[in-house]
């Protein structure tokens, strides 16, 4: 796997940045989680001046070796026939995309049908969906070194557009699978508090997937090497799937180009928690945009001290979460560059 250049954004100005936040024409601190995302974004870009630039939303889709157990209320099929309902405009991430003018890529990662002449779709399949792994590891190395090299491919094709803010959803029957498994390893925490109904399991149906995911974790455990000295890699390798693996990519090489990135639900949190296992700073450039109703959500973003802005009880994916969001970010930057201050404005100080 490559390696990452990821440093957490100088605080040489966060004195600067705070003096103009607090001499905006408002009570201190009035504005409450603006201001905080101000200072971030700020912080970020290295400026008094934050600007948000073209963004883009990746749409990652790809299939799960272990849907075949049973574990997902969706079947497989509907994966590739949602990314083609993407393309045609009718998703709830196309919606939300058009509402806030952000560029959507629809990329296919490893959906288990021939999706190469749909267009609109970008090709970047590892293979057609992972392998179960109930059995082996859900992938090679080398598909998760390909898979990531995808992901920096994504981000860099978007930054040298001009975009400076990402986001990432996905598109993948199972994939709150691996997300729960994910959550188990890295937080740490036991596995049944980190499953839930999925795409809509009933209570036998959320029990089978408990005793399928169990099974798998010991199996991973149990061949895990002895030796080794940090078992994150490994573990996105054994249980993740290409569209969730491609995400962490993008999250990487977005933080090491210093783009702000926007996370969306569980599956995606569980991304951004592997990516910040394997660098801590990743999460500097993270902005949380929602917590959802999945069991142990917000346990997760808690492991991070993540503070997400919405928390509206959706559960779609997609991205449309974080989407959601979107205009409180843009809010934050037109409240540092568009509110006069007290000297400007000829207000008394009182504070």
């Amino acid at each position: 796997m490559r390696t990452f250049n990821i440093i957490s954004p100088a605080h040489s100005l966060q004195a600067e940045i705070q003096q103009k936040i607090d001499n905006l024409n408002k009570p201190k601190g009035s504005l409450g989680r603006l201001e905080e995302l101000a200072m971030q974004i700020c912080l970020v870009q290295q400026t008094l001046q934050p600007r948000l630039c073209h963004p883009c939303h990746l749409l990652l889709g790809g299939d799960h070796g272990i849907e075949r157990e049973g574990v997902s209320a969706t079947p497989r099929e509907v994966t590739w026939q949602q990314m083609v309902n993407f393309t045609r405009g009718g998703g709830g991430v196309n919606m939300f995309c058009r509402q806030h003018g952000f560029q959507l890529r629809i990329v296919d990662m490893g959906v288990d049908h021939d999706l190469s002449a749909v267009p609109g779709i970008i090709h970047g399949k590892t293979a057609p969906g992972t392998h179960d792994f109930l059995y082996q590891p859900a992938m090679s190395q080398e598909e998760m070194n390909r898979t990531i090299d995808t992901g920096v491919r994504l981000v860099d094709e978007c930054h040298q557009e001009g975009c400076n803010i990402l986001c990432i959803g996905e598109m993948g029957a199972a994939n709150t699978s691996p997300s729960s498994i994910w959550m188990s390893l890295f937080c740490p925490l036991p596995l049944a508090e980190c499953i839930g109904a999925g795409s809509g399991l009933d209570g036998k149906g959320i029990s089978h997937k408990q005793q399928v995911l169990q099974q798998a974790l010991d199996n991973f455990r149990k061949q895990t090497p002895a030796h080794l000295p940090d078992h994150t890699s490994w573990a996105i390798r054994y249980f993740g799937g290409f569209e969730m693996v491609g995400a962490i990519g993008a999250m990487l090489r977005a933080a090491e180009l210093k783009m702000l990135i926007m996370v969306d639900g569980f599956i995606m949190t569980a991304c951004a928690l592997a990516a910040s296992r394997l660098y801590p700073a990743t999460t500097d450039y993270m902005i949380f945009g929602h917590c959802g109703d999945e069991s142990g959500h917000r346990r997760m973003l808690d492991s991070m001290d993540a503070r997400p802005l919405l928390q509206l009880g959706m559960r779609l994916g997609e991205g449309t979460g974080a989407l959601c969001a979107y205009p409180i970010i843009d809010s934050a930057v037109r409240m540092i560059n568009e509110m006069n201050n007290f000297q400007n404005a000829n207000i008394t100080k009182y504070f």
